[in-house]
């Protein structure tokens, strides 16, 4: 599967998973849409990733949908460097990997890793 693809779909996944955690806080709105930024930006996801594969988290498989993502050409983002924008394409696209192939409680598993539970 193109792999951009991949990255549109786990661009949703990721969202919704978010969304849905920060309702569950009890927040407002307001407050939920300004934390979602800790989370959903490109430049979060990159933090996000990079600590993934720090902390040796990713397996060997999904370190390679990674790099398929990130290595993709890919346009230009206004809101941030090439670099940040590649790295949250590799996680998104990781992402959606993993729900095309069903594998949610990954999904769950890496989610509860980013949002620290």
């Amino acid at each position: 599967m193109n792999i951009l693809s991949l990255a549109y779909l786990g661009d949703s996944v990721y969202e919704v998973y978010i969304r849905s955690y920060l309702v569950s806080l009890g927040l407002k709105v307001k407050e939920m849409q300004e934390k979602s930024i800790d989370y959903v930006s490109a430049k979060a996801q990159c933090k996000y990733l990079d600590k993934m594969i720090n902390d040796n988290f990713l397996t060997e498989e999904e370190m390679s949908i990674v790099k398929r993502g990130r290595n993709h050409k890919s346009h230009s983002n206004k809101s941030t460097d090439i670099v940040t924008y590649k790295k949250s394409t590799g996680l998104e696209s990781l992402i959606g990997y993993l729900k095309i192939n069903g594998n949610d409680d990954r999904i769950e598993e890496i989610m509860k890793y980013i949002v620290g539970d």
